[in-house]
């Protein structure tokens, strides 16, 4: 059966309450952790606070989700939700599924769980839906797994389902998943890992050979490697797009379809990338941060010859998770700007990009709560997914719109 949700008259009650207005101007007052470390050039941290945020009414679509990670948006405009407990849910026409069938078992300790999830460009046709989960392995250990299968037609279960990524290898940690699914202009599938919180003096990221810390470009028909990717021989792993990183939990294509991505770092450091084929960015060997313990990561490196410096980085953090490039009609001065959830700092994070560089930050919806994820509604909306226990999924428009 289908869970109803609250009723129109009660969320249009909320959101005339629910105004905001964007962080007043002063998140760039903040002291860096890393007070002794420089960027390496203008413009790579601290950007201009871009000026006069829209009113955003708030509006509350779903509510009672257990730590909600991911969303997919449908072409008749329903939506599919994960829940890191494991269920994956349908939301359209103001109602909420029951957990959809045909799932796999999921590790759910900590940080892991049924994390993201992307449709098909084609789904009208073929209702093929991608996840990432963390897949049990036997004696504590687990890893990222991608799974797929077809949405059944009432839309109640996943038919077909099968496993056709695991990562390699498994590992004892219930951290640093990483776990965003984009599918590039190609049609290949770009999956982001984590370095599953490995301490730094032991450098998962730099090595090839497995898949913990990196971004990954699979043929999404099979999970093998895509064709063109830059370490087709020798002894690394085929799937391997680009490496050194440490746990990316926010990817999207900009409007010229780039793949862009944001990851956390530790105290400090938190890194926007745009990685490139083959190309390092750096991680544990660089990073503009420090460990939880204020010590330096490694000998303390903000550069290396080799090694990417990140298009922009964040220091103290947002602790980043979600990402789209906006393109709609609601909000036209922000177009084609990238908007980045912030979990620590329970807001929607704003960046102006003009070519490679960041030319201006806006925070928006001071405290909404531990954003996970974001997508932009059909008008233009944000959806916005607050990972929590009890989580929601909720609308932000402009002041004056129709909530839906």
């Amino acid at each position: 059966m289908f869970l109803p949700l609250r009723p129109l008259a009660a969320i249009v009650a909320l959101a005339l309450t629910g105004l905001s207005v964007a962080q007043a101007d002063d998140f760039n007052s903040y002291p860096p952790n890393a007070a002794d470390q420089s960027p390496a050039f203008a413009g790579q941290t601290r950007a201009a606070v871009i000026p006069q945020a829209p009113r955003l009414m708030r509006t509350p679509l779903i509510e009672g989700l257990q730590h909600p990670w991911g969303m997919a948006l449908l072409p008749d405009g329903g939506m599919l939700v994960t829940e890191r407990v494991g269920a994956l849910r349908l939301y359209r026409d103001g109602t909420l599924s029951p957990p959809i069938k045909g799932l796999p078992e999921v590790d759910a300790r900590i940080q892991g769980g049924l994390l993201d999830v992307a449709v098909a460009p084609d789904f009208a046709t073929t209702r093929q839906v991608w996840f990432t989960f963390s897949e049990p392995r036997g004696n504590r250990e687990n890893g990222v797994a991608v799974g797929t299968g077809r949405l059944s037609q009432d839309g109640l279960a996943l038919e077909e389902m099968r496993v056709i990524f695991s990562q390699q290898p498994g590992v004892e940690s219930p951290h640093h998943f990483g776990s965003r699914l984009v599918f590039g202009p190609d049609g290949y599938l770009y999956v982001t890992t984590g370095d599953r919180g490995i301490p730094p003096d032991d450098p998962v990221s730099q090595d090839l050979t497995h898949h913990l810390g990196k971004v990954l470009r699979l043929d999404p028909a099979t999970g093998e490697a895509a064709p063109g990717n830059p370490f087709a021989e020798g002894e690394a792993r085929p799937e391997i797009w680009s490496y050194g990183h440490r746990n990316i939990q926010a990817a999207a294509l900009d409007l010229q379809g780039r793949l862009w991505t944001v990851e956390h770092g530790p105290m400090g450091g938190d890194e926007l990338n745009r990685p490139e084929a083959g190309r390092n960015y750096g991680w544990p060997v660089i990073s503009y941060g420090l460990d939880y313990d204020e010590s330096p990561i490694g000998q303390g490196l903000t550069s290396q010859d080799g090694m990417e410096q990140p298009v922009y980085y964040w220091d103290p953090v947002i602790a980043p998770s979600g990402m789209v490039f906006y393109d709609g009609a609601m909000f036209p001065e922000w177009q084609g700007d990238a908007l980045i959830g912030g979990l620590r700092v329970e807001e929607v994070v704003r960046l102006k990009i003009e070519g490679d560089r960041v030319v201006g930050e806006q925070r928006l919806a001071s405290g909404i709560g531990r954003v996970r994820d974001i997508e932009i509604a059909p008008d233009g909306a944000l959806l916005v997914l607050i990972d929590d226990d009890p989580g929601q999924l909720i609308r932000l428009s402009r002041r004056g719109t129709t909530p839906q």
